[in-house]
Formats: C-alpha cells, sequence, structure tokens
C-alpha cells in the first residue's frame, strides 16, 4: 500500500479558505517568525507543499491573512451603517459591528493587531487597513454634519475619527483578553465613551485651552 497521504478534492476557495484558517491560528498564537508551514499544513490537514501551491511563502501566506482578516473586518463595520440613520445610531452600529468581529475573529484580530504591526514589510498593511477605517468614520462624522447644515475642518474631522478608531482599537485589544465578555455589551460602554465628545463635535462645542497673562491665544 503507498504511504502517500491522500486528501478528498475540495473546491480550489474552499481548500484556500482552509488553509487560511488553520495560518490564522498558528500565527496567532507562535507569531510571523515562530510559526511554521509544518503546523500550518498539520492544521488544515493537508501537505506543505500543497500550502505553498495554492498560497506561496509564508510571508505570502501571512499577507493573505491579513487581507481576508481586515476586509472581513471593513466589511463588518460598513454593511451594518445606513445612511438614514441618526449619528448616535450609525455610530453604535459600527462599534457593535467592529466588536461583534473582534469577539467572533481573536485569533484573526490578534494577528492584525498583536503580531503583523511591529513587522515590517506587514506593519504597511495594517497602516493602510487602518486608514480605509479612519476614512469611513471620517465620512460618517461629515456626513451628519453636513445633514444638519454644518462642516467642521477636515483635520477635526480626520482627528476625530482617529481618535474613535484608537480607543475602540484598544478596547477590542481587550476584549481578546476577556473571552467572559459580551462584544455587544462592550461596544454599548465604548458607546458611552465615545458618543459624548461625538455628540458635542457635531453640536458645534469646543473646547479651547485658558488663556493665560503672556499668552498668546491658540
Amino acid at each position: 500500500m503507498s504511504s502517500t497521504p491522500t486528501f478528498r478534492r475540495l473546491p480550489r476557495a474552499v481548500r484556500e479558505q482552509q488553509m487560511l484558517d488553520a495560518a490564522v491560528k498558528v500565527f496567532s498564537r507562535r507569531g510571523y517568525h515562530g510559526a511554521s508551514m509544518d503546523e500550518i499544513a498539520d492544521d488544515a490537514g493537508i501537505s506543505k507543499p500543497m500550502v505553498y501551491a495554492y498560497l506561496g511563502t509564508k510571508e505570502e501566506l501571512f499577507v493573505a491573512c491579513l487581507h481576508r482578516e481586515g476586509n472581513r473586518m471593513t466589511q463588518a463595520v460598513t454593511s451594518a451603517v445606513a445612511t438614514d440613520l441618526s449619528a448616535d445610531e450609525r455610530l453604535w452600529r459600527s462599534l457593535r459591528a467592529f466588536l461583534g468581529f473582534v469577539g467572533a475573529h481573536r485569533d484573526g484580530w490578534a494577528v492584525l493587531y498583536r503580531q503583523a504591526r511591529g513587522e515590517q514589510p506587514f506593519a504597511g498593511e495594517i497602516a493602510a487597513m487602518r486608514r480605509r477605517i479612519v476614512e469611513v468614520v471620517t465620512e460618517l462624522l461629515d456626513h451628519t454634519l453636513r445633514a444638519e447644515g454644518r462642516e467642521a475642518a477636515e483635520v477635526e474631522l480626520e482627528v476625530a475619527a482617529y481618535a474613535l478608531v484608537g480607543a475602540t482599537e484598544s478596547v477590542a485589544d481587550w476584549l481578546v483578553d476577556h473571552p467572559e465578555a459580551d462584544p455587544e455589551q462592550t461596544a454599548t460602554r465604548m458607546m458611552n465613551v465615545a458618543w459624548v465628545g461625538a455628540a458635542q463635535l457635531l453640536a458645534g462645542t469646543s473646547w479651547r485651552p485658558p488663556i493665560r497673562r503672556g499668552e498668546a491665544p491658540s
């Protein structure tokens, strides 16, 4: 009898997703440098040459994982927001979709946020994905202001968007370490923190540093 392993034939797209699922799990545990193609192949239940044939080198496989998880995350957020909703509900739905994604794909978030950010050339991939999320939030704030007949400077909108995204990323990272936490309840808590500031911005309220004697106003 032949000792060569046999594998059930599956459509290429299905097989690739199996490989990516296994790779995300291994990369989340081991990191990029610690992960091995042997372990990924074993976890996927296929041969290592098949991983190389389908998805290329370990670097190419890692980038494929980043793209899939990043696209899933972005799609989850953008598909949850409808333009006919109020500003607070749009932000709430965005937070709920984002944290819901993280809760359901903790390994994927670990790869995106923990494993890739400090590794070149992957950090550039993550920065590009983050900019797309910031653009979505900036457009949300801008659309809401214009709907109320007001505008804000582009830099103000961008800073507000980066602040919201950065805070939500930190909460998402906390969520990964607390599997007992409910993503929707966490989104509600985040909303209570984020919306106070966002609502003030949308209402046209702004804070200014106090002017002290001898100092020029900011």
